[in-house]
C-alpha cells in the first residue's frame, strides 16, 4: 500500500515553472530556446476525435480478507493487453494496482447489504509524464437475492467527457442486471467506434436478450471545454460569493480541500472548480476523491486540490498541514481560510462576476445544464480575457520560428493598477507558465474558444469607441 501511495505522490506533482525564462529568451536565434514540452502541459489528447473511447473497463469487487475486513480487487478487465513493452507493462501494473483504491476510497468498513443506491463519480490519475487518465465509475449492487456487496464498474479513458461516459455507464448497469456476458459485446462495439468530434454523434449497435438489437446514440457536446463539467453541482451547494473566494485561491495555486460525504458531489464540484480556470489548467496535485490511505496528502507543502469524505474531517484537521482553504460542500461554507481571499481579485471585475452569477441564480428561464455551463463559463472566461487577453501581442518571434514571451512589457501594458497587481502574481503560477509555453510554440492560438472571446472583446471595445 505504501508503494502505491508513494507512486501517486510522485506522479501527481507536475512541474513547469518558467523561472528566468524571459532572461533566457533574450538570446535570439538560439535553437535551444524552442520549448521542448514538459510534464504537465495541456495534452491535446483529452479532446481529440477519432481515437478509442476508453483504454480499459474494469470491475472492482470487495473480497473478504482473513481478518474479516473487505479489500477492493479487480475481478474483470477488458481488454486484456498482451505483448506490452517492459515500460508499458510496469505502467499498466501500477495503474491496475491503484484503480481499486479510487473505486472504493471510503476504506474497508463494508458489510453485505440488500439495498444500495447506485452512484456515479470519477477520479483522475496523473502519470509520471504529466498525462492524465480519468476513471469514470458506477458503484452498484449486483442483481440477486439476499445480502450482497456493491461493486464498481470503472472505465479508464484519457478523454474528458463526464456526461457522455455517464450515459455509457447507464448502459453498462442495464446490462449488468441481465448478465456480465451482455456487457462484453457492448464494450467491444464501443471500443471499435471512433470518439466523435464536438457536436457529433456516434451510434453503437448492441444486442440484448429478449429486447433485440438496440441503437445507442452517444453525442459529444459542441463546446469541448465544457464537456467534463456540471457547474450546477457547484451552484447548488455554494453561494456565488464563496465560489469567487474558491476561484481566487485556485487562480493563485493554493491548497484547496473540499469536504462532502457523497463521492459524486466531491468529483462533480472539484471538476467544476478546475473548469473555472479555463483556458488554464490546474497543474498540481489533483485528486477529486482521496482514498482513506492517502489522507496525509493534505500535509503536502505544494499546491493541491483534493476532495475528502466528511467522515474524515477530524483526521484532516489534526494533520500538520500548512495554510489551506477548506470548503464544506454539505453546509455550503468555508471551514478554514487564509484570510485574504476577498482581496485577491480586482474588486471591479470581482463585482462583475458576482453580478453575473447572481443573475444566473435569479433567472428562472435557465433550465438545462448546457445553458448553466455556458453562462457560468462566460463570466470566468471574460475575467481572463480582461486580465491576460493581450498575451499574444507580447510574444516576440525570432526568425527560426520560436517565440519568447515578454513578461515585463505584458504586465506594463495593463493600465489599471489593481489589475496589474493581480496579474503580476498570476504570471508566476505554473498554469500561466504552461499556457505561455504552449503559446510560444506556434503563432496559431492553442485555445480557439478563448481566442474567439478575445477577438469579440476587442471588437466590442472598438465598436464602443466608434459609436
Amino acid at each position: 500500500m505504501a508503494s502505491i501511495g508513494n507512486f501517486f505522490r510522485r506522479s501527481l506533482r507536475r512541474s513547469g515553472r518558467r523561472e528566468g525564462k524571459e532572461e533566457e529568451g533574450k538570446k535570439e536565434n538560439n535553437p535551444s530556446r524552442v520549448p521542448q514540452g514538459k510534464p504537465g502541459e495541456r495534452s491535446s489528447v483529452l479532446y481529440s476525435a477519432g481515437q478509442f473511447f476508453f483504454e480499459y473497463l474494469v470491475v472492482v469487487s470487495l473480497k473478504k480478507m482473513p481478518d474479516g475486513r473487505y479489500e477492493p480487487k479487480i475481478t474483470y478487465q477488458f481488454p486484456k493487453r498482451e505483448n506490452l513493452l517492459k515500460g508499458q507493462k510496469e505502467e499498466e501494473e501500477r495503474l491496475l494496482k491503484a484503480i481499486p483504491l479510487f473505486c472504493f476510497p471510503d476504506g474497508n468498513n463494508w458489510a453485505p447489504v440488500t439495498e444500495f443506491t447506485s452512484e456515479t463519480f470519477s477520479f483522475v490519475l496523473t502519470n509520471v509524464d504529466g498525462s492524465r487518465k480519468i476513471g469514470y465509475c458506477r458503484r452498484l449492487l449486483p442483481s440477486g437475492r439476499g445480502v450482497r456487496l456493491p461493486e464498481v464498474f470503472c472505465i479508464i479513458s484519457c478523454l474528458g467527457c463526464f456526461g457522455l461516459f455517464s450515459k455509457i455507464l447507464d448502459e453498462v448497469e442495464k446490462r449488468r442486471q441481465i448478465s456480465m456476458a451482455v456487457i462484453y459485446p457492448f464494450m467491444q462495439g464501443l471500443r471499435e467506434s471512433p470518439f466523435p468530434a464536438p457536436g457529433k454523434t456516434v451510434t453503437i449497435k448492441s444486442f440484448i436478450p429478449e429486447s433485440g438489437t438496440e441503437l445507442i446514440e452517444l453525442t459529444r457536446p459542441v463546446d469541448a471545454h465544457l464537456e467534463h463539467v456540471e457547474f450546477q453541482a457547484l451552484l447548488q451547494r455554494l453561494s456565488p460569493h464563496l465560489i469567487l473566494h474558491i476561484f481566487a485561491s485556485a487562480v493563485l495555486e493554493r491548497r484547496l480541500i473540499f469536504l462532502a460525504e457523497e463521492l459524486s458531489v466531491l468529483s462533480q464540484c472539484i471538476h467544476a472548480v478546475a473548469a473555472l480556470l479555463y483556458p488554464f489548467t490546474w497543474a498540481h496535485t489533483y485528486i477529486p476523491v482521496v482514498p482513506e490511505c492517502l489522507l496525509d496528502t493534505v500535509c503536502c507543502p505544494t499546491p493541491f486540490m483534493v476532495g475528502i469524505q466528511m467522515r474524515h474531517l477530524e483526521r484532516v484537521l489534526d494533520q500538520p498541514m500548512e495554510e489551506a482553504l477548506i470548503v464544506d460542500l454539505c453546509e455550503g461554507k468555508i471551514l478554514r481560510a487564509v484570510g485574504d481571499e476577498e482581496e485577491i481579485l480586482p474588486i471591479k471585475l470581482q463585482n462583475e462576476m458576482l453580478t453575473s452569477l447572481n443573475r444566473h441564480n435569479n433567472n428562472n428561464n435557465v433550465h438545462t445544464s448546457e445553458q448553466v455551463n455556458a453562462l457560468v463559463s462566460e463570466a470566468f472566461v471574460h475575467f481572463f480575457v480582461r486580465m491576460v487577453g493581450h498575451y499574444s501581442s507580447h510574444i516576440k518571434w525570432s526568425k527560426n520560428g520560436s517565440g519568447t514571451f515578454q513578461e515585463r512589457a505584458f504586465c506594463k501594458a495593463i493600465a489599471s493598477k489593481t489589475n496589474r497587481k493581480f496579474v503580476k502574481k498570476f504570471v508566476k503560477t505554473n498554469m500561466f507558465s504552461l499556457f505561455i509555453e504552449e503559446a510560444e510554440k506556434s503563432r496559431i492560438p492553442q485555445e480557439a474558444y478563448f481566442q474567439q472571446k478575445i477577438t469579440e472583446y476587442h471588437e466590442q471595445k472598438k465598436h464602443r469607441r466608434d459609436s
